[in-house]
This record gives structure tokens, C-alpha cells and sequence, in this order.
């Protein structure tokens, strides 16, 4: 079922986004662009105005990263955690990709927010960041409280089908890359496990930043 949810969200989506480039744009996505699974039931239906909210999360050398570190970026999100044995690493080896290809431009950031923040713990990030070729100016690896990344990832983000609370018994696991500009609006969702997504991420990255 959660397949069925994430592919109609992911066919939606690409639909909406294809009728905005046909006009040369990039889309603002609005909660009501998404497939309500991936939305919290206090946001569906919102026409307009939503923008990621703001968050506190400690990075892979337990440095306090906020939403100031990414004023002025445009920057990629994705949801993991370092012992998953299944999407994880083709995500990460994605998001090096894009890190390799915009490695020059101050304007592209990355951020990836562990789903398992108990297991998590700095150290744990700092071997992860190491093993998988982080730049730490470009790409932070972070922790936090688990309710606030849960929050994020269903109500800023709309990463994920599973409604939840962020407790103890609640995890989510999605292979969805979200694309965020330089005004905190959700410009492009991406599976983040798939090559073509990935190419057409970069694609949306340079046209959001102007670059080639």
C-alpha cells in the first residue's frame, strides 16, 4: 500500500511539474499539489504561501545547524539513517553526485535529516561523513530531537505517506530528494534512488541558480 501511495504522489507531482516547465518554469509546489497521503491533515487543501519551516539539528561535528545556514541557498533534503541497509546508500551515493557537480557553487547546498536520531549520535555522523566523501561546507549529515524531524519531514517537507506523532513506536523511511529555493518553497520532489530522477534534479538545480 505504501508503494501504491508513494508512485500516484510521485506521478501527480510529475504532472504538475511538466505542465509548469511546458510554460519554462519550475513549480511551487503547494500542499495541495501533493498526494494528501504525503501531506498532515492539519495542511491539506493550502493553495498558497507554504514555506519549510524553521529547524535546529546538530551536523556530523556537532555544530548547531539552523535555517540561517541556508539563507540564500537553494539546497536538497533527504531522510536516512546510517545503518539502513536498503535505499540509503544509493541515496547517499546520489547526493555526492550532486555534491561532486555543484561543488564550485556557493548557492547549492545539501541537507540530510536521520530518521533514527537515538542511534545517530555525532560520532556516528562524523564516520558516515567520512566513509561517504562529505564536504562539510557543502553537505550537512545531522541530528536531532526526533518529534522535530518527524514534524519537518510531514509538515514542511511532505516527505513521507505514514501519519505519526514522532514517538517512540513512530519511523519513516522514504527515498524522496526534495528541492528547496533561495524563499523556503518546495520547487521539486525526487526518488533518490533513481539515475534519471537524479539528472533531472541537476537540471532543476542549474535552472534555479541560473548556472550550466
Amino acid at each position: 500500500m505504501m508503494r501504491i501511495y508513494f508512485f500516484a504522489g510521485i506521478i501527480s507531482i510529475l504532472l504538475y511539474s511538466c505542465a509548469n516547465k511546458m510554460k519554462g518554469d519550475l513549480p511551487i509546489y503547494q500542499p495541495k499539489d501533493f498526494n494528501e497521503n504525503l501531506v498532515d491533515v492539519s495542511l491539506r487543501n493550502t493553495e498558497t504561501n507554504h514555506t519549510v519551516s524553521d529547524f535546529e539539528l546538530l551536523n556530523q561535528n556537532g555544530e548547531l545547524v539552523t535555517q540561517e545556514d541556508y539563507e540564500d541557498k537553494v539546497y536538497v533534503v533527504d531522510f536516512f539513517f546510517t545503518r539502513c541497509p536498503s535505499i540509503c546508500p544509493a541515496m547517499a551515493n546520489n547526493m555526492i553526485k550532486i555534491q561532486n557537480e555543484f561543488i564550485e557553487n556557493k548557492e547549492v547546498m545539501l541537507l540530510s535529516l536521520s530518521v533514527s536520531p537515538e542511534i545517530d549520535s555525532i560520532p556516528v555522523l562524523r564516520k558516515y561523513a567520512d566513509d561517504k566523501g562529505a564536504v562539510d561546507s557543502k553537505w550537512n549529515i545531522t541530528t536531532g530531537k526526533k518529534s522535530h524531524i518527524y514534524a519537518l519531514a510531514r509538515k514542511s517537507y511532505f516527505a513521507v505517506v505514514e501519519q505519526g506523532d514522532g514517538g517512540l513506536q513512530d519511523f519513516i523511511h522514504t527515498p524522496n530528494f526534495i528541492l528547496v529555493d533561495k524563499k523556503r518553497q518546495i520547487r521539486g520532489i525526487y526518488n533518490g534512488t533513481e539515475d534519471e530522477e537524479i539528472l533531472r534534479l541537476i537540471q532543476d538545480l542549474r535552472t534555479l541558480t541560473g548556472s550550466k
